[in-house]
């Protein structure tokens, strides 16, 4: 089984598309888990109208770690509310993760924007990822790892502000593979980069992964994240 785990703030904009296309997937040996941080918004009521498992979550690390708690899966996957998954992703992501013998991976990302610079960015991102993937592990937005491994990892550091997937990925290639799912993308949407600036939540990333790599886990809030302050939808 696969435990799905979804940590949501005030999500009732995106976390319906989300489990529609869970629900659609063609495959049934999943659970869904919903770390909610205290929503006050419809989040809820739409994490139980799809059967959801509804746990209490905090900043995403908390949530995250909390889920895979109450999870019965042998495999997590990790996944932000503001994605959407394409026809047969969780078979043919599966499959790949199991012919390949992982015991973690991340994935390429597609979009629905419109906005032109989202897609190049993308590509930017998707062919540095795969090129780098011996090298430097790059988890984001969506992550599969055994759960056997992640509970030897001790999940996700909550104490991390920024890049606790990066974290989490780099920790396991001491004891596990890590590889880029080729097979599927997940499409993600641009409100962060909307809502925040897209030159401020570019330098913001390009500054946390040097950060990470140069100096190490980022423990201060010196980037200011925030979680949970979308109220308008975006693409």
């Amino acid at each position: 089984m696969v435990s799905i785990i979804i940590p949501t703030l005030n999500e009732q904009d995106y976390l319906p598309r989300l489990l529609e296309s869970i629900k659609r997937q063609g495959f049934k040996d999943y659970e869904i888990i919903v770390s909610d941080a205290g929503s006050k918004d419809n989040t809820l009521a739409i994490a139980q109208k799809y059967g959801c498992k509804i746990v209490k979550g905090g900043l995403p690390a908390i949530g995250r770690n909390n889920g895979a708690k109450v999870a019965v899966g042998s495999i997590l996957f990790f996944l932000d509310a503001d994605t959407v998954l394409p026809g047969l992703f969780l078979v043919k992501s599966l499959k790949e993760f199991k012919s390949s013998k992982l015991d973690i991976a991340s994935f390429a990302f597609a979009t629905h924007s419109k906005n032109k610079f989202f897609h190049l960015m993308l590509n930017f991102y998707n062919k540095m990822i795969v090129e780098l993937e011996s090298k430097l592990s790059y988890c984001a937005i969506g992550v599969l790892i055994k759960k056997e491994l992640f509970d030897k990892l001790n999940g996700y550091r909550e104490e991390l502000k920024l890049s606790e997937d990066h974290d989490l990925a780099r920790r396991a290639v001491a004891y596990g593979k890590f590889g880029i799912i080729r097979a599927v993308k997940i499409f993600i949407s641009d409100r962060r980069f909307v809502k925040d600036g897209w030159m401020t939540t570019i330098i913001k990333y390009l500054l946390s992964e040097m950060h990470s790599i140069l100096i190490g886990p980022i423990k201060s809030d010196i980037f200011k994240y925030k979680f949970g302050h979308y109220k308008e939808k975006n693409n």
